[in-house]
């Protein structure tokens, strides 16, 4: 139980500092941490260190709402999201945001842990089909949001377009600097350039608004509601091969809609964000197969038990509920900090991130995912149809072409 303890605190620690440095996702710590096992091994164990890295990824989840929130900085997990939550920023509700994506991602643990169980016990004799069906689904539910958007040709459009940069950026990943991270690491700068500088570029550049907390405006029936879908959907995405909590995102923004109910979305995609890190380790458990960075991490060591992980993630959620709401308390020392020279600071700091992990070519992909990303804006549409750059690999990946 000592070990147990250990690798959650020092999880929940690691999982803090990359949740709060902007464009920086807890994939690129899970491989630096793989990199130095047989020294961690020798000096925390297999079963701490194993604890250590999921706890990082669940702690991860809750915190990123911080610098998406009042920065407008996404990972590959919160790029829908980011929009709602620094809009509420700019109007001074910055902490309630961040409390709000706290609260979804703490329902999501309590519901997601005993989904993850049953979906351990009773799915993977239906894998099979899963894997079949899953390049329809999203064709299906793309199909609807665009033929329902305000303006279905410019949603096709960007769609199309950034479904093909997402492909060209995945297919040649290998042609960037990956020592960190994986090859996955083209993902930052592909969604940071669609959804986070695109957005900074755009946005107010005056002194911040006076951020001021006057208590959660939710009502507990939202709650419930928000929480209890957005799990569903990261229960959903993390099981079926290929997806991502930004296609959960996707999808929920066509039920819920960012722009329509602010708070009842940050609260679902919170919640699919961790109820995927959940579901993530059951399937690590019932079909060797891995989801995201962390998960390849952990496949790498000498594995304890689903039930020794579990509680592990259980003890860091309620930890990191704890340290995320501390963390919101600080939203009144930005009172009116200077918006034009935070986001050049912000934007100058991805821009060398980016060139720091993923070297020239990743800089590329950023100034055309920023290039686009800007479409959304100037043709008045939603920038969800942008999430065409994570759903058309998926869709291609489902279909067998190997291209991607």
């Amino acid at each position: 139980m000592i070990e147990i303890v250990i690798g959650t605190l020092l999880g929940v620690l690691l999982g803090t500092i990359s949740g709060l440095i902007p464009g920086v996702h807890v994939n690129t710590l899970a491989g630096t941490l793989l990199g130095a096992q047989v020294l961690l091994l020798d000096v925390l164990g297999p079963l701490a260190l194993a604890g250590t890295l999921f706890a990082a990824l669940i702690t991860h989840t809750f915190v990123e709402s911080v610098p998406s929130t009042f920065l407008g900085i996404p990972d590959a997990d919160t790029s829908l999201s980011v929009l709602p939550a620094h809009a509420l920023c700019l109007e001074g509700n910055g902490e309630e945001a961040v409390r709000t994506a706290a609260l979804g991602s703490a329902c999501a643990m309590v519901i997601a842990v005993p989904l993850s169980v049953l979906c351990f016990l009773f799915l993977p004799a239906l894998q099979p089909f899963f894997d079949w069906g899953i390049g329809i689904l999203i064709i299906a539910v793309i199909g609807y949001m665009i033929v329902m958007s305000e303006s279905p040709g410019w949603a096709l459009a960007i769609f199309s377009v950034s479904g093909l940069l997402g492909a060209f950026t995945l297919h040649y990943a290998f042609l960037g600097w990956h020592t960190i991270g994986g090859e996955t690491a083209v993902l930052m700068p592909l969604l940071t350039g669609l959804f986070g500088i695109s957005v900074l570029l755009v946005a107010a550049q005056g002194a911040l608004p006076a951020q001021h907390f006057l208590g959660l405006r939710v009502d507990a029936k939202t709650i419930a509601k928000s929480s209890a879908l957005g799990t569903l959907a990261g229960i959903a995405v993390g099981w079926l091969p290929g997806l991502s909590t930004a296609t959960a995102n996707g999808a929920l923004a066509s039920i819920i809609g960012y722009e329509k109910d602010r708070r009842a979305y940050i609260l679902a995609t919170s919640a699919a964000n961790t109820a995927n890190a959940f579901i993530g380790l059951a399937a690590l458990f019932a079909l060797s197969r891995m989801r995201n960075g962390v998960m390849v991490a952990l496949a790498e060591l000498p594995l304890p038990s689903m039930s020794e992980l579990a509680v592990a993630g259980v003890l860091a959620a309620c930890l990191a509920y704890i340290v995320t709401v501390g963390l919101s308390r600080s939203a009144g020392r930005l009172n009116g900090i200077n918006g034009r020279l935070l986001n050049r600071a912000v934007i100058l700091f991805v821009v060398g991130l980016c060139i720091v992990l993923t070297g020239p070519f990743g800089l590329v992909v950023l100034i055309l995912a920023t290039i686009l990303g800007l479409v959304p804006h100037l043709a008045n549409v939603s920038r969800v149809y942008c999430m065409g750059a994570i759903m058309v690999p998926v869709i291609l990946y489902s279909f067998g072409i190997a291209w991607v």
